[in-house]
C-alpha cells in the first residue's frame, strides 16, 4: 500500500540531554520516538520486531547514533523501498526523476529539514541526524536521487536557515523543508568550479532590486527548481568579500534554462546550464549581509562534505555484499570466483577501508556537533571517500566480469555515479590543499 506520510506534530525538548520527537504518520502508520522508550508503537505496516541483544549492543556502542537515530532511519527506509527504488530504473532511463513528487513525500515526513528550525517545518535535531538520513539514503539504488535530496537539504538551504530573514525563511525555507518547492544551488560556473572566488555572475543594485547577469553551470535540479540560492558578485571589491547569496525565483523574466546536461553518471538527476539576462530580484531576497556570500558558502562546506561521505557509505556496503553473493554463485574453472584467495582477500581489504572511513565520518560528526572546527577531518573524509568509491567500484566491477559492464547491475551504476565524489563539492586536489594548510606544510606565499 502506498504510504501517505504527513507530519501532524513535532515536539522537541532538549533538557538535561533528553530528546523527544513525535512524528504522526497518517493512515495506519504511526511512529513515535522518545529518548526513554525508543519506538513506542508501530502499525502492522511497519516492522515491529523486538529489539534483540545485538540491536541493543549496536545502539549502546555506537559513537553517535541513539535509538532515535535508528528509528528515524527505519522510517526513511520504508519510503525508499516502497516509493523510490521501484521507480529508479525508469528514472535512470528517462534522465530525470519527479522531484516535486518525491520531495513532497520526504518533506511531509520531515526528512528535508532534519536539522532545520522547528518554526519553519524542520525537526530541530542536531547534525548527527542529518548524517543518519544521508547514510540511509544510500539504500537508494542510484546516485542521482540522493544527490538531489542532498542539494535541497545541505547545499541550497543551510545559509538561508542560518542567516536569512524571517520573511525569506517563510517564503523559501519553509516550503523547501515541506517539499512544496524544489531548490537548486547556483555557485559553479564554466570557469569557476572548485575555485568559488572566480565566479563572474553579477548582481548590480538598482534601487530596491538587484539586476542579475551571468550564468551557472552543473546546476542540480536546475530544470525543475522553483528557486535558486544564487552566489553572485554584488560589488567590485576583493573576491572573498564582494559576493552575496540571493534567493532567486526561477520563474522570473530573464532566467533561461539553456540546456539539460548529458552526464557520465547521476542520470536520474537533471542537471542544467542556466543563464541570467537582466533578471530583477528584490533586494530583500538577500541572505544575511551583502558581501558575506563567500563566507556563508564556505561555512556550510563542512556539513556538505560530511553528508556526501555518509551518503556513499551504505552504497559501498551494498556493493560489497552483492559482489560477495554474485561471486559465490559465479564459477570459473569449476569453482566459485569468491573462493579464489585474491578475491576474498580483496573484498576483505575493501570492507576494512569502508569501516575506517565510517569511523572517520562519525568522529568528525561527533566533534562537529560539539562545536568544533572539523574542516580538516571533513576534507580528509571527502578525499578518502572519493578515492575509495572509485577503487571499490572498479575492483568489484571486475569480479562481475561481463555482467559488470552492463547497465543491469548496481555496481556498474555506482561505477559511473561515484566518479563525481572526487569532483563535486571540492575536487581531491582542493581537499589536499586544505589538509596541507591545516598541517602547516604548504609553502608560505
Amino acid at each position: 500500500m502506498r504510504i501517505q506520510v504527513a507530519v501532524l506534530s513535532t515536539e522537541m525538548a532538549l533538557r538535561g540531554g533528553a530528546l523527544r520527537l513525535s512524528l504522526l504518520f497518517s493512515s495506519r502508520n504511526y511512529y513515535k520516538f522518545t529518548s526513554c522508550g525508543g519506538v513506542r508503537s508501530l502499525s502492522e505496516n511497519v516492522s515491529s520486531k523486538p529489539v534483540t541483544s545485538s540491536d541493543q549492543e549496536t545502539t549502546r556502542d555506537h559513537l553517535i547514533y541513539t535509538q532515535e537515530h535508528f528509528a528515524l532511519k527505519e522510517s526513511l527506509r520504508k519510503i525508499i523501498d516502497q516509493e523510490i527504488n521501484p521507480h529508479v530504473d525508469q528514472w535512470e532511463a528517462e534522465g530525470t526523476f519527479p522531484a516535486h513528487k518525491i520531495f513532497k513525500l520526504l518533506g511531509s515526513a520531515g526528512f528535508l529539514g532534519v536539522n532545520k528550525p522547528v518554526e519553519y517545518g524542520g525537526l530541530g535535531l542536531d547534525f548527527s541526524y542529518s548524517v543518519a538520513v544521508a547514510e540511509e539514503l544510500g539504500n537508494i539504488r542510484c546516485g542521482g536521487v540522493p544527490m538531489a535530496i542532498g542539494v535541497q537539504t545541505d547545499m541550497a538551504t543551510p545559509a538561508l536557515a542560518r542567516f536569512g530573514s524571517a520573511e525569506l525563511k517563510k517564503e523559501f525555507l519553509l516550503p523547501s523543508i515541506l517539499g512544496d518547492k524544489v531548490a537548486c544551488l547556483g555557485v559553479s560556473e564554466v570557469g569557476a568550479g572548485s575555485d568559488v572566488s572566480s565566479i563572474v555572475t553579477k548582481a548590480v543594485r538598482e534601487g530596491d532590486e538587484y539586476v542579475v547577469n551571468g550564468g551557472k553551470m552543473w546546476t542540480t535540479s536546475g530544470t525543475q527548481a522553483d528557486w535558486m540560492c544564487l552566489l553572485a558578485n554584488t560589488s567590485d571589491g576583493p573576491p572573498h568579500r564582494n559576493k552575496s547569496l540571493i534567493c532567486l525565483p526561477m520563474n522570473l523574466p530573464g532566467v533561461h534554462i539553456a540546456r539539460k546536461i548529458d552526464k557520465l553518471g547521476m542520470w536520474s538527476s537533471d542537471t542544467a546550464e542556466v543563464f541570467f539576462d537582466d533578471v530583477r530580484v528584490p533586494c530583500k531576497n538577500l541572505i544575511g549581509q551583502e558581501g558575506m556570500g563567500f563566507t556563508y558558502q564556505m561555512l556550510q562546506f563542512q556539513e556538505e562534505r560530511l553528508w556526501a561521505v555518509a551518503n556513499i557509505l551504505t552504497t559501498m556496503d551494498i556493493i560489497i555484499q552483492e559482489t560477495i553473493q554474485y561471486t559465490r554463485q559465479r564459477k570459473i574453472f569449476k569453482q566459485p570466483v569468491l573462493h579464489h584467495q585474491s578475491v576474498h582477500f580483496r573484498l576483505a581489504e575493501l570492507q576494512t577501508e569502508v569501516e575506517l572511513l565510517r569511523s572517520l565520518l562519525h568522529r568528525a560528526t561527533a566533534l562537529y556537533i560539539k562545536g568544533n572546527d572539523v574542516t580538516k577531518l571533513a576534507s580528509m573524509a571527502k578525499l578518502k571517500g572519493g578515492r575509495l568509491a572509485r577503487e571499490l567500484s572498479d575492483s568489484c566491477l571486475q569480479y562481475w566480469g561481463g555482467m559488470g559492464f552492463t547497465s543491469d547491475v548496481l555496481v556498474s551504476r555506482f561505477y559511473r555515479d561515484a566518479r563525481l565524489m572526487s569532483i563535486g563539492a571540492g575536487a581531491d586536489e582542493v581537499m589536499l590543499g586544505i589538509i596541507s594548510k591545516y598541517m602547516d606544510t604548504q609553502p608560505k606565499k
